[in-house]
This record gives structure tokens, sequence and C-alpha cells, in this order.
């Protein structure tokens, strides 16, 4: 995205005269999700300049800056205080998905079985992604479909979305301040059939090139 990014982080470009991560916010609320904790790097306190404590938007929004990028795993165990002991959902502030309903993710990790009974620990799912066709940079997808869980082969392979909710156990021995990428750890639970998850197929699209950008921008006559 550069040269945009040299002076605005990827959260704050803007589609249709919105930041994306305001996109998100404002749908995020709107599903009654307000409790916001935002993890950044580069160019951080623009973005905390940008969005506030989230007032403006009907939210609280908390934020956990990081010298350096720590990754998505490593970004979320540095920011585990803020986030409590209950599943959240996380998401990437640089995708564009615009009509993604919040509401569904609330009930989405069950901690009993279809007949009411609790579920030991290591029986539960411990995330849920979501799960779009495949885009042109990535063909090949990440993760399959079963009746039952997430696979981390098979056919059809889709792609994940960068939206998922997560246990926070899942994180626990990840250091704070420790980089970690977030794929290999969620491909270790799904080797043991703990990962959930479903198809997106609304608009979705991660913004990675001044190209898509431009895109997304142009008069609806006019878009691909």
């Amino acid at each position: 995205m550069r040269p945009l990014t040299d002076t605005c982080p990827k959260p704050l470009l803007k589609v249709r005269g919105r930041p994306l991560i305001v996109w998100h916010i404002l749908n995020l609320v709107r599903a009654g999700i307000t409790e916001i904790v935002i993890n950044h790097a580069h160019l951080g306190q623009m973005i905390e300049d940008a969005l506030g404590d989230g007032s403006q938007y009907g939210a609280r929004i908390a934020y956990s800056a990081e010298a350096t990028a720590l990754e998505t795993a490593g970004g979320i165990a540095n920011a585990l205080h803020l986030l409590g002991e209950e599943p959240f959902l996380a998401l990437s502030g640089d995708i564009y998905c615009p009509y993604f309903d919040f509401e569904q993710v609330k009930d989405v990790l069950e901690d009993e079985d279809l007949w009411g009974n609790p579920l030991p620990p290591e029986k539960r799912d411990a995330c849920w992604l979501y799960l779009t066709p495949n885009p042109w940079h990535n063909p090949k997808g990440d993760f399959a479909l079963t009746m039952y869980s997430l696979a981390n082969t098979g056919s059809p392979m889709w792609n994940f979305s960068n939206i998922g909710v997560y246990r926070p156990e899942m994180f626990a021995a990840i250091v704070p301040g420790q980089h970690a990428g977030l794929g290999k750890l969620i491909r270790q639970y799904a080797e043991r059939g703990l990962v959930g998850g479903e198809i997106y197929e609304g608009e979705w699209v991660n913004v990675g090139t001044v190209e898509q950008l431009d895109q997304l921008n142009a008069p609806l006559a006019k878009r691909p």
C-alpha cells in the first residue's frame, strides 16, 4: 500500500469516504458490541488521535500499542489483559466487509453439547472462523470445512477472512511482547478438531494494493 501507508496507517485509509476501521466500529456497535480493543504499531498514534475513546461512535475503545508489530497472535497475547476471560471477536482493521452482521458471532462457541450437558474444556472449540471464497491473492485457500470442524486439508479449500472468535486460553502460552503468527496456532487446534467455522459470501476485500483501494472508491458503475 505504499506510498499511502508511509503517512497513513492502513486501517485509516478511506473507502467511500469512511476509514476502513470505522466501517468495522459502526457495524460492531450496530450489533451491540461496544467494548473494543485496538492493537497498533506503525503510525499507531494516528489511529488513537482519529478514533479517541470511541464515544463518537457509541463505543468504548482501549488501545494496545506495540513498539514493533507482534503479528496477529502476538498482538492478541499482548492485549489479553484488556480482553477479559470470555471468548472475544478479533478481526483485521484493513479488510472491507461493510455488510457483515456481527450479531452472528455472539453464540458460535458452545460450552454445552446438543443435550445441554457441559462440554469439558478439551472438547470445546477453541475458535470459530469465517471463511470466504478464495480471492486472487490466495487462490489455494487456507482451510477445508467438514461436517464437524475446520480441517487443514481437504476439498474445497476456503480463504480465512481474518474474522474469528477465540477463547483467550488459546494465547496463554504466548509471552506478552513475543512475536507469534496466528495461522500456525489455528492449525494446531484444527489438527485436534477444535476449530469451527462457516462460510461468508458477502462483500469482502482484503485491501492490499492501491489498485484495490481505487476500485473500491470508484463509482459503482465502474467497479469490477
